[in-house]
Order: C-alpha cells, then structure tokens, then sequence
C-alpha cells in the first residue's frame, strides 16, 4: 500500500499489522546490544546516543531513565540500562519534527491503519492541534486557543470525574505533580497511573 503525499509516502512499514516471530536466545547479552546498536544507528545519534546511555540513572550528572520506574542500582554500576530504556532515550532526542503540512496531507481515518511505532517515528509535534471532523484531519491552532478548547470542555462536564487525568510515563515528577493537582482542584482524582497502563 503507497499513497503519495507532499514529498513522503505512507510505506507497508507504516501500515502493517504488528509481527511476531520467535526467539530463542538470551534476553539480554550480546543479542540485546547488537539490537540495540542498530536502532541508534537508524535514529542517527552515532555520538549523543552513547553519551546519553553512559549518563543514563546516575547521580553524577545523569538522569532516571523515562522508559520505567525500575528502582535505581546505588552500588555503582557502570550501565545500569535496558534495551527499551535505551529506546525510550533516542526516541527522546530525535530531531524528527511533525508539522501542520504532515497533518494536512493524512487524515485521521489513514494514520488510524499505521502501526504505533511508524507513528512514534514520525517526530515531535510542532503545533498544538485539534480534530477537525469536516476534512478529517488534525489542524493547527494558537497556544490560547488549545488553552480555551480544554477549559471549556471542562467547564461544560456534568460531572468532574467524567475526566481521566493521564500522562507519559516520560513526565517529569515536578510537572506530573502539578498536572495532579490542577486534577484534584477541578474535583476528580481520576488519575490514571501511566506506568501500570503502560506496562500492562
């Protein structure tokens, strides 16, 4: 399946169902770094990839891995990583941008076929967006404007637990606590916990 649009094509990568094939060798070991050796080379982060690994959950200017709460090793390992930890990081860093002309040219009904990782590797968002039913399609707005559709939203709920709080598991803990307390202020602890959701 290819559909052509400004300069970029919806490949079967994109749109394929998720595989499964079997695997019969150890978890982690050599087989782990081999696998994980080729996604940073895909991601092209040669150089900050590493560094970034090197730092990961230590408390010498490092920083807590965003892929789980595993509890950290305080016996000085000197990689206290996983493979999907490793992942998590490079998606963070990508320098892959997704911009109003990505969503112009897809509709939500066409992304809805791709899977979850040809989505995640499409980037970041650039612009704060809402669905627009007529053309289908995500469409640009103003920070004030993404500010005024959420509140009123709120405001025009029957009741405050008919909202559910969730957030990235890649949330900081500062901005995760005042993200909880807007919650509680609007009435509701229906909160989610990301990692459970995300684990399970």
């Amino acid at each position: 399946m290819t559909q052509e649009t400004s300069g970029r094509s919806a490949s079967d990568e994109e749109t394929r169902s998720p595989e499964f094939h079997p695997y019969h060798h150890p978890a982690a070991g050599w087989g782990a770094a081999k696998s994980v050796s080729r996604f940073v080379i895909r991601e092209g982060e040669f150089v900050d990839g590493p560094r970034a690994i090197r730092k990961m959950n230590h408390e010498d200017k490092g920083f807590d891995c965003p892929g789980c709460a595993w509890p950290d090793d305080l016996k000085g390992l000197k990689l206290d990583i996983c493979e999907n930890g490793i992942k998590h990081v490079t998606w963070e860093m990508t320098r892959k941008r997704v911009d109003p002309e990505f969503f112009a040219a897809h509709t939500v009904s066409e992304l809805a076929t791709w899977s979850d990782a040809a989505l995640e590797d499409q980037g970041r968002l650039t612009h704060p967006m809402r669905y627009d039913a007529d053309t289908d399609t995500y469409v640009p707005v103003s920070w004030q404007e993404a500010f005024d559709l959420v509140g009123s939203t709120l405001r025009g709920l029957e009741n405050p637990n008919q909202a559910a709080y969730y957030t990235s598991g890649r949330l900081g803990n500062e901005a995760t606590f005042l993200y909880q307390l807007m919650a509680r202020e609007l009435g509701t602890n229906n909160l989610p916990d990301c990692s459970n959701m995300c684990h399970e």
